[in-house]
């Protein structure tokens, strides 16, 4: 990550992220801001790799700038940091094209897991943000669910996708598994290719439409 964007109105907010982003990216230069209007300026003049993104600010909302970059920078990827939980929060966001969504109010050790987790190419989400988005997904499939093709997996695919479904990184994956980091992405790369999925979301909602959460 080379050039970040840290939208937070709250200075002693915006200098306890700014701190914590470093330790996760030290070569990353960082543009702050604390007006969605000064920020969406930053957008049309710079290029960004990763952009944190408070929801509520002086003079609107995040959401315009997740939107601004989806729109004119689909390689960066945005991220919430906020304090609202909610759907009314979670899920415009997520639509404008947020890419993780994490609440302000968890440990400081597991903001950094949850950014590092950006390099591997997974959606840093909140626990309780993933078990929102699940139960969302799973409450709008189910009167189609009688309509959805039979998909056979077999018992290590099964094993790999619960875990995935559960918010396990690869790594961790690697470990209860017994197999190696590669080898796990192989078997995610497979199960999505069956699935006709492509997110941690879609995976989770599959796992639990094929009841392995009963296990």
């Amino acid at each position: 990550m080379k050039n970040i964007l840290l939208l937070e109105d709250l200075p002693e907010i915006r200098a306890w992220l700014k701190t914590l982003v470093l330790q996760v990216f030290p070569a990353a230069h960082i543009s702050e801001s604390a007006r969605v209007h000064d920020a969406l300026e930053m957008v049309s003049a710079v290029k960004f790799d990763l952009a944190l993104v408070d929801l509520g600010l002086p003079d609107g909302s995040g959401v315009d700038v997740v939107s601004a970059l989806r729109e004119n920078q689909p390689d960066a990827q945005s991220v919430v940091v906020t304090i609202h939980d909610d759907d009314e929060h979670l899920f415009p966001a997520l639509q404008a094209g947020a890419f993780g969504y994490l609440l302000k109010e968890q440990a400081r050790e597991l903001l950094m897991e949850q950014l590092q987790r950006i390099s591997q190419g997974e959606p840093p989400l909140s626990p309780s943000i993933a078990r929102r988005v699940i139960a969302y997904f799973a409450a709008q499939a189910k009167p189609q669910a009688s309509m959805m093709p039979h998909v056979s997996l077999t018992e290590r695919e099964s094993e790999v996708l619960l875990r995935v479904a559960k918010g396990f990184t690869l790594p961790e994956i690697g470990v209860q598994l017994n197999l190696s980091r590669h080898t796990i992405a192989d078997y995610v790369k497979q199960i999505y290719r069956k699935l006709n999925v492509s997110s941690r979301a879609e995976a989770a909602l599959e796992a639990q439409r094929l009841g392995l959460f009963r296990r």
